[in-house]
């Protein structure tokens, strides 16, 4: 009799567990292929599938572009002699007689360090009284002390010269080597050389993004492209606030990789082969190379380029498919660019759901084999 029971024992095991995952089903780390397509516009989905390849590449190497506009870059550069309220002036004036109105006992010569240029754009100079000095040059502004001292001393000579004062200044704040507020000067008149006067940037300089911010306007560029295009490189203006930060743009790494996490752009172009390499790349036993997904958010002229139409109206939900197993695979991967905001899906193997349902089938039966062996003894 124990016999007869010992024997159907593995069976009816066998059966119960089979029972067990046809009606819970396998643990996932997230939707199948075949559960993604199955939502496919195509299906009366809500999200175009879309598998990657040549054209689709090219039509979707649109990267949103920084810069900065026509108002930006037109600007001349700011006449550094000229004098503006709130600069600090240094002025020396020679008298040529012995008893001068200005000369102290040590000689002819009188030096007025710091003379800074009041609100108005005024400076006074004792005998000479007060004197325009905004909107003139140094030699304009030492031509007109000299007519002022001429009628109180016999020839007088000045000499006058502009310091950094506080006339016109921009600001600098985020990764720099230095943030302050620094003075446009003659060797500080543009974007690039008044980072430099700030000890440059101090985070790498691949993903260093320069944000300018003048009265309403604001432009951004990244930090290379200052050296690369020249044109970038714009002259200063009295009040502008200069911003130095680390990209921002961030993709969403999910399923069988070896990390799942929001990740950070750690390049300025990243492709998706790339951002798998970011992210520890595929799991051997567990990741399906055939099943790559790209999540996004498409613009609708995106869209309707990569699907031939022209009747799509706004954001458009797409799944780009990336088959690494494919003999140009790995050349798509490369060369199909990631966005901010992309969510990197990675399905898992067929084979890794088989090792799941041995797993729990064997862990089932083997209870009930120890039971088995309790009987037949």
């Amino acid at each position: 009799m124990i016999f007869r029971q010992s024997r159907w024992v593995r069976p009816i095991a066998l059966l119960a567990t089979l029972s067990v995952l046809a009606a819970c089903g396998l643990p996932q780390l997230g939707p199948n292929k075949r559960q993604i397509f199955a939502g496919s516009v195509q299906n009366s989905g809500n999200a175009f599938v879309i598998p990657v390849n040549d054209a689709v590449t090219r039509a979707t190497a649109v990267m949103p572009a920084l810069g900065f506009s026509g108002d930006f870059l037109n600007a001349a550069q700011l006449d550094s002699d000229t004098i503006r309220p709130g600069d600090v002036l240094g002025l020396t004036i020679w008298e040529n007689v012995d008893d001068g109105l200005l000369s102290g006992p040590t000689g002819s010569s009188t030096m007025l360090e710091e003379v800074q240029v009041d609100g108005n754009g005024y400076v006074f100079v004792p005998y000479a009284g007060r004197v325009r000095a905004a909107g003139n040059s140094p030699e304009q502004l030492r031509e007109a002390i000299t007519r002022q001292l001429e009628q109180q001393t016999p020839d007088p000579q000045v000499e006058v010269r502009r310091m950094a004062g506080d006339g016109s200044t921009v600001s600098l704040v985020g990764s720099v080597g230095a943030q302050g507020v620094y003075p446009i000067e003659r060797p500080t008149r543009t974007l690039a050389t008044m980072l430099a006067r700030a000890g440059g940037v101090d985070i790498e300089p691949e993903i260093a993004q320069i944000t300018v911010t003048r009265g309403g306007r604001k432009g951004q560029v990244w930090f290379q492209d200052l050296f690369a295009h020249p044109e970038l490189d714009i002259a200063l203006r009295n009040g502008d606030r200069i911003l130095v930060e680390e990209d921002t743009r961030a993709f969403t790494a999910l399923g069988a990789t070896t990390r799942q996490a929001r990740v950070p752009f750690e390049t300025r172009d990243l492709s998706a082969l790339e951002a798998i390499a970011q992210v520890g790349g595929l799991v051997s036993i567990s990741s399906d190379p055939t099943g790559v997904f790209v999540l996004r958010e498409e613009r609708a002229e995106v869209a309707n380029a990569i699907l031939g139409r022209n009747d799509l109206q706004g954001p458009q939900r797409i799944v780009y498919v990336l088959d690494l197993a494919e003999p140009n695979g790995l050349f798509m991967a490369r060369d199909f660019l990631i966005r901010d905001g992309d969510s990197l899906y990675v399905t898992e193997a067929p084979y890794a759901q088989w090792a799941k349902s041995i797993s729990i089938i064997f862990g089932a039966i083997t209870p009930v084999a120890s039971l088995d062996s309790l009987a037949g003894s």
